[in-house]
């Protein structure tokens, strides 16, 4: 039993870590990052590291996906403001 929950555990984080990758929209990609993290933890949890599976959650599944985002945000937001004070070229 303990066998089956490693190998399921495996294939989500496979089928995650392939959803990651093949994304294009880095906003998605952020999402998707999150559940990669989320994925991870779950089988750190399987294989009884429930200390790293806490540092991945929070890391992993949080944090990194929430820099991604706002820094997503703020690329996108000089774009805008960016192209439009710069003159004709």
């Amino acid at each position: 039993m303990a066998d089956l929950l490693v190998v399921l555990a495996l294939a989500l984080v496979a089928a995650a870590a392939t959803a990651a990758v093949l994304t294009r929209d880095p906003v998605r990609q952020a999402l998707v990052l999150a559940l990669l993290g989320l994925a991870l933890a779950v089988l750190f949890t399987v294989l009884q590291a429930p200390d790293v599976a806490l540092s991945q959650l929070a890391v992993g599944s949080a944090l990194t996906p929430l820099m991604l985002l706002l820094t997503v945000r703020k690329v996108r937001g000089h774009g805008r403001r960016g192209g439009r004070d710069r003159g004709p070229k």
